[in-house]
């Protein structure tokens, strides 16, 4: 194990575990607030992460402190039960008590908190994940969005000071997932619980998380904020076909005619599909590198809209015979993938000024 750090704030977390054929080895801190992605394919350790901190499984060595407070610590001999970790936890499966009515499943959190310890009433969890008109319902009468929706606002009437979710949209259909994240995103503005947010689906970490673990192996590759991680392309799980980036943007204006709405995004101009809200709505846009062209002169008779002053920051190539450009737009970096033949005939290095252009009906707000 890595040396031990002395931090009296956030999430310090430090586990070693060995399986047959998986081992766990784990030193990191998370920050307590706002939502913290862990991201990485299928078997990488992310479910075996959420529950050693859960308290659900016994690493063979580690240690465990939040906001200074240990909850776990091998060498001590301590170990906090799961009901004393005030902890949250959403599954896969929203695991909702069938014998009871949402009503009743939303009580069964409630009872399990203190007074003192409530971030939120049962009058609150009710309105903000939008469960009125569900109270009286079985759970076998729910769709997957709406049990998941139950399940988040179970735990957090448990008053958790950490909310652990474990791939939370992963069983259900896109049009249930699109239901469920508009009430996740509020989760941390309304409620103010930080939340360790694991999943392999990228646009869903695109979409909720400001900050981004990348796990693999049963180790944490890399971790900051998600617009610097999602920019370190030499992660495998990051350069693939989604690789992209994700900028801050906020809406100018809308062409009802076109149907297309103008955002500024670090200082350049862009036209999204569809309307995004009113001037002045804050939206977080996706861009894909696959979704971005490059050119030397500004282009003319295109039917590409978004045509950007660029310039390459630096170039990694890629065994496929491919590229990935990073390049400077303003203040945003965006990435833009091309074969290698186009940077050869191109003369493309870093410090080459061109023009990217990005497709209107690929710039993604959400999952579209």
């Amino acid at each position: 194990m890595h040396s031990e750090r002395q931090v009296q704030s956030g999430l310090n977390i430090r586990y070693a575990l060995k399986r047959a054929a998986f081992s766990l080895d784990v030193d990191v801190e998370f920050a307590m607030q706002g939502i913290t992605g862990v991201f990485g394919p299928s078997g990488a350790g992310k479910t075996t992460l959420l529950r050693c901190i859960a308290g659900l499984e016994r690493p063979d060595s580690g240690r465990l402190v939040a906001n200074g407070s240990v909850w776990e610590d091998s060498d001590a001999r301590v170990s906090r039960a799961v009901h004393e970790r005030r902890i949250g936890y959403v599954f896969q499966e929203a695991r909702l008590f069938p014998h009871m009515d949402v009503l009743g499943n939303l009580r069964y959190g409630q009872k399990r908190s203190t007074p003192d310890e409530s971030a939120i009433d049962l009058d609150q969890a009710v309105a903000l994940l939008g469960l009125g008109s569900l109270l009286e319902r079985a759970p076998a009468t729910l769709s997957g969005g709406e049990a998941q929706r139950v399940a988040i606002g179970r735990a957090l009437l448990r008053g958790p000071e950490l909310l652990l979710m474990d791939e939370p949209l992963a069983a259900i259909d896109d049009a249930r997932r699109e239901e469920v994240l508009p009430f996740i995103e509020r989760l941390h503005a309304d409620v103010g619980v930080p939340i360790v947010y694991v999943s392999h689906n990228i646009n869903e970490i695109c979409r909720i998380c400001d900050r981004l673990a990348v796990m693999d192996n049963g180790r944490i590759s890399t971790q900051g904020s998600l617009h610097t991680v999602l920019l370190q392309t030499e992660v495998a799980c990051l350069s693939g076909r989604e690789a992209g980036a994700v900028l801050n943007a906020r809406v100018e204006s809308y062409d009802s005619s076109d149907k297309l709405t103008h955002v500024v995004a670090g200082g350049s101009g862009l036209w999204v599909p569809g309307e995004s809200g009113p001037a002045g709505t804050e939206l977080r846009l996706r861009v894909r590198a696959d979704d971005v062209s490059v050119c030397l002169e500004r282009p003319s008779g295109t039917s590409i809209l978004n045509v950007l002053e660029a310039t390459i920051e630096r170039i990694q190539k890629e065994s496929s015979g491919k590229a990935l450009l990073h390049l400077r737009v303003a203040s945003n970096v965006i990435l833009a993938r091309v074969t290698q033949r186009s940077c050869n005939e191109l003369s493309l290095s870093p410090g080459t000024n061109l023009y990217a252009q990005v497709k209107s009906i690929a710039v993604r707000n959400s999952l579209g």
